[in-house]
């Protein structure tokens, strides 16, 4: 029957709004409507309304799957900027859509603002980077507004850069600058810049005020070859704070792993090397496996640890020990490059570094109560090795 041919028609094309991109979807359902109307003119029976009932069901689905571009945090505070030095921020943005998206224009106020940003494709529920870059090269307070095109909608979404820009910076809290070395106060003597990749450059910054009378020139000692320093200002009038800028350049580490070092903050001409004007500086350099094709991925080692925490600290000892056991489930040989504690109060040792596939080597652990300081964290063991899904594994004493 014609009724009966209508039906069959309305839903083929709701199979194939379901089936269609969001690009394709207006097209399949003013088809699907140009038949409804059709049937309408049919036969103005009930059968319309089940049809129409039909209908209703299947296009909210397809519209609901739409991307949308969103921002963690649309505004970044910089605070007080030094006159003349570049600040540099990122914003964080995801798709909260169903669908992928990308970024397809990114315009900054006024020349004063640089952005990076990528057109790679951005999945549902995935994250981009826009990397902002204010040059500070006028005194006072500034509001910067980024545009932010997609292909989510015409309409842009916008970013804020606020702060202002001074001569220098003005004194804080002192309870911001908890390190007290006298004459001068720093906000940290520990510096951590965590994981890092072949290649990369790091910065870590330090606040310093001058608690002293005089001017004062900041001066870092004993730097390593991977670390290099830049002061801001370089000279510090009384009651002013700066900042230290501390570089890392991974491809001066010499070998992966955890690499470990002191250097010193002078707080006065020919200053001398003491514990109180120790700062600590780390970073743990990861292999680098972006150059293994799909194939090779399959077929890496997999490393597996029997036990990631060991309770060894509480047990009233003066040396507990616990033996675990390092394994490999993976289709080629795993490689062990570095085993490392963080801390003094531990001892290891490994009974192959290199582990067939199927097989386990045995790591003993050792942890000697006299050496923990009361106020030290508590020691880490560090395995690097060549597993592309874990190239660090951290072991935690507790």
């Amino acid at each position: 029957m014609r009724i009966e041919y209508f039906q069959r028609r309305v839903l083929s094309v709701a199979k194939a709004i379901r089936r269609s991109p969001l690009t394709s979807l207006y097209a399949n359902l003013a088809s699907s409507l140009t038949l409804v109307f059709q049937y309408f003119n049919h036969s103005m029976s009930h059968t319309f309304n089940i049809s129409i009932l039909t209908l209703s069901l299947f296009i909210p689905l397809s519209l609901s799957a739409q991307p949308r571009l969103v921002a963690d945090s649309d505004l970044i505070n910089l605070g007080e900027v030094i006159y003349q030095q570049p600040k540099t921020v990122s914003f964080t943005l995801r798709n909260s859509g169903t669908t992928p998206l990308r970024l397809t224009d990114v315009n900054p106020a006024c020349g004063c603002t640089k952005v990076q940003w990528s057109r790679d494709v951005i999945a549902a529920g995935a994250t981009t980077t826009v990397t902002a870059t204010f040059d500070a090269a006028l005194l006072g307070t500034f509001q910067k507004e980024i545009e932010v095109y997609s292909s989510a909608s015409g309409q842009p979404i916008y970013l804020t850069l606020q702060g202002r820009v001074v001569s220098d910076l003005s004194a804080n809290d002192e309870s911001d600058l908890p390190i007290d070395l006298g004459t001068v106060r720093l906000s940290t003597n520990i510096v951590d810049f965590g994981d890092v990749h072949v290649g990369e450059r790091l910065e870590a910054q330090l606040t310093v005020l001058n608690n002293s009378r005089t001017t004062y020139r900041p001066q870092l000692m004993h730097l390593p070859p991977y670390l290099t320093a830049r002061y801001l200002p370089e000279r510090l009038a009384p009651g002013r704070v700066g900042r230290i800028q501390l570089h890392l350049n991974s491809g001066r580490l010499k070998r992966y792993g955890l690499t470990q070092t002191s250097i010193y903050l002078a707080r006065r001409p020919g200053d001398k090397v003491t514990e109180q004007n120790e700062i600590n500086v780390s970073a743990l350099l990861l292999p680098d496996f972006s150059h293994l094709r799909a194939e090779e991925r399959a077929r890496a080692p997999r490393l597996t640890l029997d036990a990631d925490t060991l309770a060894l600290s509480n047990t009233g000892k003066k040396k507990a020990s616990q033996t675990l056991f390092i394994g490999n489930e993976g289709q080629r040989p795993l490689v062990i490059s570095s085993v490392q504690v963080r801390g003094k109060s531990l001892n290891i040792s490994l009974s192959d570094r290199t582990i067939q596939p199927g097989k386990r080597a045995k790591l003993k652990v050792t942890f000697y109560a006299e050496r923990q300081h009361p106020s030290a964290a508590l020691p880490e063991v560090l395995i690097i090795a060549n597993d592309p899904k874990r190239p660090k594994s951290v072991i935690h004493i507790k």
